[in-house]
């Protein structure tokens, strides 16, 4: 009789913080790829803080949008090399200023697909509304 087969143990979806800007998701999916990329072994439900995703989700919502023309290379290269920095470009340096437009263009475009995933959390302040309908 063969042995018995596990499913992976996943972490409770309530359990997980989603992220409270595209900018912060995006400065933790670089410093995982960086830290990947120099070696490190990266585990699922290892750090600090439980997340919603892996490094590579937020990553697929980026192909996402290149593939579907809603940015193009320039604000992949613009992503990369800040996100790598860790820091976002500055608008007091004239050398910065078009890579900032370029940054907050492309983070205001993959804010909502990660919104969508439940990576990125809602609105700050905002709520749901009562449907307007006959009063009870």
């Amino acid at each position: 009789m063969p042995p018995a087969q596990r499913a992976p143990v996943f972490a409770d979806a309530t359990a997980t913080r989603p992220f409270q800007s595209a900018e912060e998701a995006w400065f933790w999916t670089m410093a995982a790829l960086v830290a990947r990329r120099d070696g490190a072994r990266i585990l699922a439900g290892q750090g600090l803080v439980p997340r919603p995703c892996e490094p590579d989700d937020v990553v697929k919502c980026l192909d996402r949008l290149y593939r579907h023309r809603r940015i193009d290379l320039s604000h992949a290269r613009v992503l990369r090399r800040w996100g790598e920095r860790g820091e976002p470009p500055s608008t007091r340096h004239l050398a910065e200023r078009r890579d900032h437009a370029l940054w907050r263009e492309a983070l205001a475009r993959l804010e909502w697909p990660l919104r969508q995933k439940g990576i990125v959390a809602g609105m700050p302040g905002a709520e749901i509304l009562p449907f307007p309908g006959p009063a009870r």
